[in-house]
């Protein structure tokens, strides 16, 4: 399976990044997610495959999550997060029921 991405980074929380199917856009992102996100800054656009290597993910993951979710929201690692930050990685945890 490929996947074209579209990556967006947050101007508001260093190291968090917003991935949805290029051909969607934001369309599928929760208005609430993306007020405490921030205004998406385009980062990149990407081919995605389940074997492709990603620096904070992994690739079968983010696929699987712009399948059913329409977008997958990486956070920077758990130690340098600010108070936003540990809003959006409970709202992303309660979503995919971890």
């Amino acid at each position: 399976m490929k996947l074209i991405a579209q990556i967006f980074r947050s101007k508001k929380e260093e190291g968090m990044y917003l991935y949805v199917k290029k051909e969607e856009g934001l369309k599928r992102v929760p208005e609430d997610l993306l007020t405490l996100f921030g205004k998406p800054e385009p980062a990149m656009v990407l081919m995605l495959t389940p074997e492709k290597k990603l620096a904070y993910a992994r690739a079968d993951l983010v696929i699987e999550q712009l399948i059913d979710k329409g977008f997958y929201l990486q956070l920077p690692p758990r130690d340098q997060l600010d108070d936003e930050a540990k809003k959006i990685r409970q709202y992303n945890e309660k979503l995919s029921g971890h």
